[in-house]
C-alpha cells in the first residue's frame, strides 16, 4: 500500500469494525460497517483512507469525522470498570457467593442459593432479548446494606424494578402483600418489591414500577385489587415492552448511564 495505511479489524461494545492505521500504529479512521460509515480523524487524508478501504466497503457509505458523542455516551466512557454494572450477568452476586462458598457436596434440600440463581437466570435472560428493542436492563444492582436489585429495567415504556421468585412447577397465590408458594407459609413479599423500587426511584429521581416476576409457576392465582405491583410469569416478561411512549430515546440512554453507576445507589 503507496499511503502506507494498513487496515486492522476489531471489535468494541459488540459491533465490528475496521480501523485505518499510519505506519506508527496511529488511528487515522475507522469503518463501522453496521452503520455504513467511515469515521475520519483527518480530513486531509480521506483520498488515502478511502482507497485502503476500498476492497471491504459494501453499499454506500457515509464519510465524515466521527459523531459528537452524547452525554450518556461520555458518562459511559468516563465510567471507571469496577464501578460499571452493566456487564454484571443475571444473579451475578449469587454466582460470586457459590463459586466461593459452593456449600456440602451432598445436603437434604437443595441450596437456595441456587434455585434464586436459577430464577434470576431465567427471567434476566429473557429481559436480556428485549435489548434490541430499544430497552436496557440491568442484574444484580448493589444496594446498601448488602441488599441486591434483581433485575432494573429501562426502556421507552418507562422504569421497572424486578424481583424474581423461583416457583417451578408449584401454584402461586397472590393477595397483596402476601404472596404464597405452594405449601410454604405466606409472606409479605410485595412489600419488599415495592420497597425496593421506591429506592430505585429515589436513586434516578424517576418512576420506577415494581414487578414481580415467578420462574416456572405451575399456576397463578391473584386474589384482590393489586397496588402497584405487577405479577408476572418469566414466560410473559415481553409484555413489559409493549409499554411506549414514556420515555424518549435520549431519556432512556441519559437514566441508564446514570444508573450503571454503582455510586449512583451508595446513598439510598
Amino acid at each position: 500500500m503507496s499511503s502506507g495505511l494498513r487496515v486492522v479489524p476489531a471489535r468494541r461494545h459488540g459491533q465490528e469494525r475496521l480501523y485505518v492505521c499510519a505506519v506508527d500504529g496511529r488511528n487515522v479512521a475507522w469503518y463501522d460497517r453496521e452503520a455504513g460509515r467511515v469515521n475520519l480523524l483527518s480530513e486531509d487524508r480521506r483520498a488515502e483512507v478511502l482507497a485502503a478501504l476500498k476492497p471491504f466497503l459494501s453499499g454506500p457509505v457515509t464519510v465524515g469525522p466521527p459523531p459528537v458523542p452524547t452525554p450518556a455516551e461520555l458518562a459511559r466512557l468516563s465510567l471507571h470498570p469496577d464501578d460499571d454494572l452493566a456487564p454484571n450477568r443475571p444473579g451475578e452476586a449469587l454466582l460470586i457467593a457459590l463459586d466461593r462458598d459452593p456449600g456440602p457436596a451432598h445436603r437434604l434440600r437443595p441450596d437456595p442459593r441456587r434455585r434464586a440463581l436459577t430464577a434470576q437466570q431465567a427471567v434476566g435472560e429473557a429481559l436480556d432479548a428485549l435489548e434490541g428493542a430499544g430497552w436496557h436492563t440491568l442484574h444484580s444492582v448493589p444496594l446498601p446494606g448488602g441488599d441486591r436489585i434483581d433485575h432494573l429495567v429501562i426502556g421507552p415504556g418507562g422504569l421497572f424494578c424486578v424481583r424474581t421468585l423461583y416457583a417451578r412447577k408449584l401454584r402461586v397465590l397472590v393477595a397483596d402483600p402476601m404472596v404464597t408458594v405452594g405449601r410454604r407459609e405466606p409472606h409479605p413479599l410485595l412489600r419488599g418489591v415495592r420497597a425496593d423500587a421506591d429506592r430505585a426511584s429515589y436513586a434516578l429521581t424517576a418512576e420506577v414500577h415494581p414487578v414481580l416476576a415467578l420462574a416456572g409457576p405451575a399456576r397463578l392465582e391473584i386474589i384482590g385489587p393489586m397496588r402497584e405491583v405487577r405479577v408476572i410469569q418469566d414466560s410473559d416478561v415481553a409484555e413489559l415492552s409493549r409499554a411506549g411512549g414514556v420515555l424518549k430515546p435520549g431519556d432512556v440512554e441519559g437514566l441508564h448511564a446514570m444508573a450503571r453507576d454503582r455510586q449512583t445507589w451508595s446513598r439510598v
